[in-house]
């Protein structure tokens, strides 16, 4: 966890949609014991930074630009202060929801054009001025309106760090990745149920499953995990709702325990958190809780507390999770216009 050197305070960096009237990057401090968060500090430098990465050593801050030219940026972080470490870098592609460290780049998931970027990244954490390498997808779905061609929603290395893993709603796959001098070049394509759109994929800390979450049909599907073939088997998909939505049901983000347990879901227009126990090659659902806001379009875990950004509430809302049961309790707010993430170092 990165700390403020003089105070010891714990931080939190939480992302939001300037267009949407929110702040942009804010910095929050994160009580010991009971997780609540108090806003210190805000940049809006750059438009709609919309999700977030830390370095290993809490020292730089990365984030998407998620505008139709599409750009990352990279801040210094110093005390409860973020500052640009230097000009943001386009990534060729339009509209980067997700981002990630990987093999000495950064990795952008571009949405409105369904590819991934590969910026390098300096000795010092600074960004190099140009792009290594793009991988740009190729196909679509059943979905008319949604998956008319390859929409790149997230990319991530494995717990291996032996590759990267590309999740595309609009081409219902994912892509298991390596660079190759610079360029993120496909290892292998895993094909998921036409029309599921899958959103975000979690792994499980021992390192043998990872769950996608399905946007265009609320669902999670369980997969087993082989890194030392860089394979990914789809097993079973479970809803993430007990019954058929009363409206719209647009599932977001996923999250595994650390102890490997639990996981939970978001699900945006029902506005509900889900809880699944795991279990050998599966997942059971256990309970739905309110999220506490509007449109929870991402979910983090940390130290024992469950935080969800709530867009069109503006806020973000923190959970104690029972240790037994893994159900989350809600425990408090803090108003952050057009909020989109929150990481923790």
């Amino acid at each position: 966890m990165a700390q403020d050197g003089s105070a010891g305070r714990r931080r939190a960096f939480i992302g939001s949609f300037t267009a949407a009237g929110g702040p942009g990057l804010v910095t929050a401090e994160v009580a010991p014991g009971t997780g609540a968060l108090t806003l210190v500090f805000a940049v809006q430098d750059v438009p709609d930074p919309s999700y977030l990465a830390l370095s290993p050593d809490g020292h730089m801050l990365y984030a998407v630009s998620e505008t139709a030219e599409g750009a990352v940026a990279a801040y210094r972080v110093t005390g409860q202060r973020l500052a640009p470490a230097g000009p943001p870098v386009p990534v060729a592609g339009s509209g980067p929801t997700h981002l990630s460290l990987y093999d000495g780049h950064v990795l952008t998931a571009n949405y409105g054009c369904g590819s991934v970027t590969a910026v390098p990244v300096r000795p010092d954490g600074t960004l190099a001025g140009a792009p290594s390498g793009r991988l740009q997808h190729t196909g679509s779905g059943p979905h008319d309106r949604r998956q008319r061609g390859p929409h790149a929603h997230q990319v991530q290395p494995d717990p291996s760090g032996r590759w990267a893993v590309s999740v595309d709603l609009g081409t219902d796959s994912v892509r298991v990745c390596t660079l190759t001098d610079g360029s993120p070049a496909v290892h292998r394509e895993i094909a998921l149920r036409p029309g599921s759109g899958p959103r975000h994929l979690a792994f499980h800390p021992a390192g043998e499953h990872a769950y996608v979450v399905n946007e265009l049909t609320p669902t999670v599907t369980v997969c087993r995990w082989d890194a030392a073939s860089g394979l990914l088997k789809p097993l079973t998909e479970v809803p993430v709702l007990p019954g058929a939505p009363a409206g719209d049901a647009y599932p977001s983000g996923i999250v595994v325990s650390p102890d490997g347990r639990f996981v939970w879901t978001a699900t945006r227009g029902e506005d509900v958190l889900s809880v699944f126990a795991v279990e050998a090659d599966g997942l059971r659902l256990t309970a739905t809780v309110p999220c506490g806001g509007r449109w929870p379009r991402a979910l983090a875990e940390h130290d024992g507390f469950l935080y969800a950004a709530n867009e069109r509430s503006g806020d973000v809302t923190w959970f104690a999770v029972d240790r037994a049961t893994g159900v989350p309790r809600y425990d408090g707010s803090v108003r952050v216009p057009a909020a989109s993430c929150v990481v923790f170092g």
